[in-house]
Protein backbone atom coordinates (compact mmCIF):
# COMPACT_ATOMS: atom_id res chain seq x y z
CA UNK A 1 0.00 0.00 0.00
CA UNK A 2 2.83 2.49 -0.83
CA UNK A 3 5.66 3.88 -3.49
CA UNK A 4 3.31 2.83 -6.24
CA UNK A 5 2.46 6.39 -7.40
CA UNK A 6 5.86 7.57 -7.01
CA UNK A 7 7.79 5.69 -10.06
CA UNK A 8 4.95 6.18 -12.18
CA UNK A 9 5.25 10.47 -11.39
CA UNK A 10 9.15 10.41 -12.03
CA UNK A 11 8.66 8.49 -15.34
CA UNK A 12 5.75 10.85 -16.23
CA UNK A 13 7.70 13.68 -15.48
CA UNK A 14 4.98 15.91 -14.01
CA UNK A 15 5.00 19.56 -12.40
CA UNK A 16 2.10 19.31 -10.05
CA UNK A 17 1.50 17.70 -7.29
CA UNK A 18 -0.76 14.18 -7.50
CA UNK A 19 -2.16 12.84 -3.90
CA UNK A 20 -4.03 9.62 -3.40
CA UNK A 21 -6.19 7.87 -0.74
CA UNK A 22 -6.23 4.44 -0.78
CA UNK A 23 -8.68 1.90 1.77
CA UNK A 24 -8.36 -1.21 1.82
CA UNK A 25 -9.85 -4.20 3.65
CA UNK A 26 -7.29 -6.92 4.53
CA UNK A 27 -8.44 -10.88 3.73
CA UNK A 28 -5.51 -12.08 5.73
CA UNK A 29 -6.40 -14.89 8.04
CA UNK A 30 -4.61 -13.15 11.13
CA UNK A 31 -6.16 -9.53 10.01
CA UNK A 32 -9.60 -8.76 8.76
CA UNK A 33 -8.86 -5.00 9.43
CA UNK A 34 -9.35 -1.92 7.16
CA UNK A 35 -5.99 -0.19 6.37
CA UNK A 36 -5.83 3.51 4.54
CA UNK A 37 -2.86 4.86 2.88
CA UNK A 38 -2.43 8.30 1.69
CA UNK A 39 0.22 8.75 -0.66
CA UNK A 40 1.48 12.90 -2.03
CA UNK A 41 4.49 12.95 -4.81
CA UNK A 42 5.98 16.36 -6.16
CA UNK A 43 8.42 16.86 -8.78
CA UNK A 44 10.67 19.54 -8.58
CA UNK A 45 13.29 20.64 -10.62
CA UNK A 46 16.05 19.09 -8.64
CA UNK A 47 14.09 15.93 -8.21
CA UNK A 48 10.71 14.62 -6.40
CA UNK A 49 9.30 14.23 -2.82
CA UNK A 50 7.23 11.24 -1.98
CA UNK A 51 5.64 10.29 1.04
CA UNK A 52 2.78 7.89 2.58
CA UNK A 53 0.88 7.19 5.72
CA UNK A 54 -0.47 3.81 6.35
CA UNK A 55 -3.01 3.38 9.71
CA UNK A 56 -4.48 0.22 10.62
CA UNK A 57 -8.05 0.13 12.38
CA UNK A 58 -9.36 -2.58 14.74
CA UNK A 59 -6.45 -4.86 15.12
CA UNK A 60 -4.82 -6.77 17.95
CA UNK A 61 -7.72 -6.00 19.66
CA UNK A 62 -7.58 -2.21 19.63
CA UNK A 63 -10.78 0.11 18.84
CA UNK A 64 -9.54 2.51 16.73
CA UNK A 65 -6.37 3.19 15.34
CA UNK A 66 -4.38 0.48 15.96
CA UNK A 67 -0.64 0.47 13.81
CA UNK A 68 0.33 3.80 12.04
CA UNK A 69 3.60 4.13 9.95
CA UNK A 70 4.76 6.85 7.21
CA UNK A 71 7.72 6.77 5.27
CA UNK A 72 8.89 9.95 3.44
CA UNK A 73 11.80 9.95 0.44
CA UNK A 74 13.69 12.39 -1.58
CA UNK A 75 15.30 11.85 -5.12
CA UNK A 76 17.68 13.90 -6.24
CA UNK A 77 18.11 14.07 -9.64
CA UNK A 78 18.19 16.10 -12.34
CA UNK A 79 17.88 15.41 -16.28
CA UNK A 80 22.02 14.91 -16.83
CA UNK A 81 22.21 12.91 -13.61
CA UNK A 82 21.55 8.71 -15.12
CA UNK A 83 20.93 7.70 -11.98
CA UNK A 84 19.52 9.86 -8.80
CA UNK A 85 20.37 10.12 -5.01
CA UNK A 86 17.65 8.25 -2.76
CA UNK A 87 17.10 9.43 0.45
CA UNK A 88 14.20 8.62 3.46
CA UNK A 89 12.91 8.32 6.71
CA UNK A 90 10.80 5.28 7.97
CA UNK A 91 9.27 5.47 11.84
CA UNK A 92 5.88 4.74 13.36
CA UNK A 93 4.14 2.93 16.42
CA UNK A 94 1.38 0.92 17.16
CA UNK A 95 -1.05 -0.67 20.07
CA UNK A 96 -2.63 -3.83 21.02
CA UNK A 97 -4.69 -5.04 24.15
CA UNK A 98 -4.32 -7.53 26.82
CA UNK A 99 -7.35 -7.32 28.14
CA UNK A 100 -8.84 -4.16 29.26
CA UNK A 101 -5.36 -2.80 28.99
CA UNK A 102 -4.05 -0.77 25.37
CA UNK A 103 -0.19 -0.99 25.36
CA UNK A 104 2.09 0.47 22.49
CA UNK A 105 5.25 0.09 20.69
CA UNK A 106 7.30 1.30 18.53
CA UNK A 107 8.50 0.50 14.88
CA UNK A 108 12.18 1.08 14.91
CA UNK A 109 13.01 4.57 13.19
CA UNK A 110 15.24 3.81 9.96
CA UNK A 111 17.22 6.18 7.53
CA UNK A 112 18.26 4.99 4.32
CA UNK A 113 20.51 6.44 1.69
CA UNK A 114 22.01 4.72 -1.56
CA UNK A 115 21.14 4.75 -5.63
CA UNK A 116 18.31 5.10 -7.39
CA UNK A 117 17.82 3.72 -11.65
CA UNK A 118 14.82 4.20 -13.49
CA UNK A 119 14.04 2.43 -16.84
CA UNK A 120 10.45 3.34 -18.56
CA UNK A 121 9.19 2.46 -22.08
CA UNK A 122 9.16 5.97 -24.78
CA UNK A 123 5.06 5.85 -24.27
CA UNK A 124 4.95 5.54 -20.73
CA UNK A 125 2.69 2.42 -20.88
CA UNK A 126 5.44 0.64 -18.24
CA UNK A 127 8.57 1.32 -16.00
CA UNK A 128 10.39 0.14 -13.61
CA UNK A 129 13.18 1.49 -10.96
CA UNK A 130 16.05 -0.40 -9.19
CA UNK A 131 17.44 0.63 -5.65
CA UNK A 132 20.56 -0.03 -3.85
CA UNK A 133 20.24 1.67 -0.18
CA UNK A 134 21.83 1.83 3.28
CA UNK A 135 20.03 1.50 5.67
CA UNK A 136 20.34 2.51 9.30
CA UNK A 137 17.60 0.90 12.02
CA UNK A 138 17.64 2.63 15.48
CA UNK A 139 18.15 0.59 18.03
CA UNK A 140 19.36 -2.62 16.02
CA UNK A 141 21.74 -1.94 13.12
CA UNK A 142 23.63 1.46 12.57
CA UNK A 143 24.90 -0.52 9.14
CA UNK A 144 22.64 -2.79 7.23
CA UNK A 145 21.17 -2.53 3.41
CA UNK A 146 18.11 -2.76 1.45
CA UNK A 147 17.62 -3.55 -1.60
CA UNK A 148 14.19 -2.31 -3.85
CA UNK A 149 12.58 -2.22 -7.16
CA UNK A 150 9.11 -0.76 -8.03
CA UNK A 151 7.24 -1.21 -11.56
CA UNK A 152 4.02 -0.13 -13.43
CA UNK A 153 2.20 -1.48 -16.42
CA UNK A 154 -1.04 0.24 -17.80
CA UNK A 155 -2.65 -1.97 -20.20
CA UNK A 156 -6.49 -2.09 -21.51
CA UNK A 157 -6.53 0.73 -23.05
CA UNK A 158 -4.76 2.97 -19.63
CA UNK A 159 -8.24 1.36 -17.56
CA UNK A 160 -6.44 -0.85 -15.68
CA UNK A 161 -2.84 -0.83 -13.88
CA UNK A 162 -0.58 -4.10 -13.00
CA UNK A 163 2.24 -2.16 -9.87
CA UNK A 164 4.05 -2.70 -7.15
CA UNK A 165 7.54 -2.98 -4.82
CA UNK A 166 9.51 -5.55 -3.55
CA UNK A 167 12.34 -4.91 -0.69
CA UNK A 168 14.92 -7.01 1.00
CA UNK A 169 16.87 -6.10 3.55
CA UNK A 170 18.94 -6.92 6.67
CA UNK A 171 17.07 -6.80 10.25
CA UNK A 172 17.58 -9.20 13.31
CA UNK A 173 14.48 -10.77 14.76
CA UNK A 174 14.41 -12.24 18.05
CA UNK A 175 10.23 -13.75 17.66
CA UNK A 176 10.89 -15.99 20.84
CA UNK A 177 12.12 -13.29 23.39
CA UNK A 178 14.45 -15.63 24.21
CA UNK A 179 17.29 -13.32 23.78
CA UNK A 180 18.40 -15.26 20.19
CA UNK A 181 18.37 -14.31 16.55
CA UNK A 182 15.36 -16.05 14.87
CA UNK A 183 15.46 -13.96 11.64
CA UNK A 184 18.05 -12.70 9.68
CA UNK A 185 16.19 -11.18 6.34
CA UNK A 186 12.78 -9.54 5.58
CA UNK A 187 11.24 -9.54 2.08
CA UNK A 188 7.95 -7.36 1.43
CA UNK A 189 5.98 -7.63 -1.97
CA UNK A 190 2.87 -5.92 -2.78
CA UNK A 191 1.82 -6.10 -6.36
CA UNK A 192 -1.72 -4.25 -6.77
CA UNK A 193 -3.83 -4.48 -9.69
CA UNK A 194 -6.30 -1.66 -9.83
CA UNK A 195 -9.75 -0.72 -12.58
CA UNK A 196 -10.05 2.90 -13.39
CA UNK A 197 -13.49 4.19 -13.37
CA UNK A 198 -12.56 7.35 -14.87
CA UNK A 199 -9.37 10.13 -13.49
CA UNK A 200 -10.41 9.72 -10.13
CA UNK A 201 -11.66 6.60 -9.00
CA UNK A 202 -10.19 3.00 -9.02
CA UNK A 203 -10.93 -0.16 -7.38
CA UNK A 204 -8.51 -3.43 -6.59
CA UNK A 205 -6.30 -4.52 -4.43
CA UNK A 206 -2.83 -5.73 -3.66
CA UNK A 207 -1.49 -9.28 -2.26
CA UNK A 208 1.49 -8.95 0.35
CA UNK A 209 4.00 -11.53 0.25
CA UNK A 210 6.41 -11.63 3.50
CA UNK A 211 8.71 -13.56 4.72
CA UNK A 212 9.60 -12.44 8.60
CA UNK A 213 7.53 -8.76 8.00
CA UNK A 214 6.11 -7.05 10.90
CA UNK A 215 6.49 -9.62 13.53
CA UNK A 216 5.54 -12.37 11.90
CA UNK A 217 8.26 -15.22 11.64
CA UNK A 218 8.10 -17.16 8.04
CA UNK A 219 6.34 -16.59 4.85
CA UNK A 220 2.89 -15.30 4.66
CA UNK A 221 0.41 -14.17 1.75
CA UNK A 222 -2.15 -11.70 2.41
CA UNK A 223 -4.60 -10.07 0.20
CA UNK A 224 -6.64 -6.93 0.00
CA UNK A 225 -9.33 -5.34 -1.99
CA UNK A 226 -9.72 -1.99 -2.17
CA UNK A 227 -10.89 1.66 -3.17
CA UNK A 228 -8.89 4.22 -4.25
CA UNK A 229 -9.59 7.97 -4.83
CA UNK A 230 -6.95 9.85 -6.93
CA UNK A 231 -7.25 13.74 -6.22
Amino acid sequence: MRKVILLFFIMCSLTSTSQNLQLHYDLGSDRKYFTSTIEMFKPDKLGSTFFFIDMDYGSNGVKGVSMAYWEIARVFKTEKMPIGIHAEFDGGFGAYNTGDINHAYEINNAGLLGIDYSLTASDFSKGISFKVLYKYISGKHDASYQFATVWFYHFWKQRMTFSGFADFWREDFDFNFDGNVDAEYVFLAEPQLWYHINDHFSFGGEVEFSNNFGGHYGHWVRPTVALKWTF
